[in-house]
């Protein structure tokens, strides 16, 4: 993949399984959300496969037939002027309707059960205006939930949420995955989420994957601290069980060194 004729990522390949979730991570400019939205088709390859269930080229489909399988959450989604929040999620039935206004019968259930799923039905007929950062963020998502892909693809979906809504999309990202089958591609530039929410995660590093596997596999010390250039630690959260990682700056180390904590 490429921007301006310079290669951006190299010789990557990623496989999204139904009912798992993989998140890419790694530096900034590492080429992860480049090699997302080649997967999404709204950035091109020199050279590359797409191929989604039951064999289907994903490159020989019409932007219309391929938004049935993949649907993409991207960063900075504008807050939509003079429509409810029904109207935003009805976006998302955008594959189903022909240019000439042709009939979604599928459609009102399908705008229901996304508004269900992200919790936002009792918003239905609020302006999307004034909902908060978290409630919008969460309407575009069950606009792209109202879509019935079987893939879903998500870009830095926390950021500028607060830790609330943080922690509440990433518990819908799981069920998406575990009670839906939905195949679950998400950049997250938090390691702990990353390892809280992934079945598998994916490194990057300078365009290129450099570790793909279970979060114990691909997020140790001796890794992380070589791909960030940063000292990170990584233990096991006792509490949860799960993977916790810790970055050493000046400061920690200069604690450690006269014996106190921070």
């Amino acid at each position: 993949m490429s921007y301006d004729g310079l290669d951006v990522v190299h010789d990557a390949a990623l496989t999204l399984r139904p009912g798992e979730v993989t998140a890419l991570v790694g530096p900034n400019g590492s080429g992860k959300s480049t090699l997302l939205r080649t997967i999404a088709r709204l950035q091109r390859a020199r050279s590359a496969t797409l191929t989604l269930d039951t064999d289907t080229d994903g490159l020989a489909l019409t932007p219309r037939e391929f938004s049935r399988y993949v649907a993409l959450l991207t960063q900075g989604r504008p807050t939509p002027g003079g429509l409810t929040v029904r109207d935003v999620v009805e976006f998302g039935r955008y594959p189903y309707r022909g240019r000439f206004g042709r009939p979604d019968p599928d459609g009102p259930a399908a705008v229901d059960r996304a508004l269900g799923l992200t919790g936002v039905a009792d918003l239905a007929g609020r302006n999307a205006e004034q909902l908060s950062g978290g409630q919008l963020q969460r309407v575009w998502l069950a606009s792209c939930l109202a879509q019935e892909t079987g893939v879903l693809l998500l870009d830095e979906p926390t950021t500028y949420l607060d830790l609330r809504y943080q922690v509440e999309l990433l518990d819908l990202i799981r069920d998406l995955a575990d009670d839906h089958g939905i195949a679950v591609g998400v950049v997250l530039h938090d390691l702990d989420q990353a390892a809280a929410v992934a079945d598998r995660i994916t490194l990057l590093e300078a365009g290129r994957i450099v570790a793909d596997g279970s979060p114990a596999d691909v997020l140790t010390p001796e890794r992380l601290t070589a791909v960030y250039g940063i000292r990170i630690d990584v233990d096991t959260d006792p509490l949860t069980g799960r993977l916790r990682t810790r970055p050493i700056g000046r400061h920690h180390t200069r604690s450690e060194r006269l014996g106190t904590t921070s």
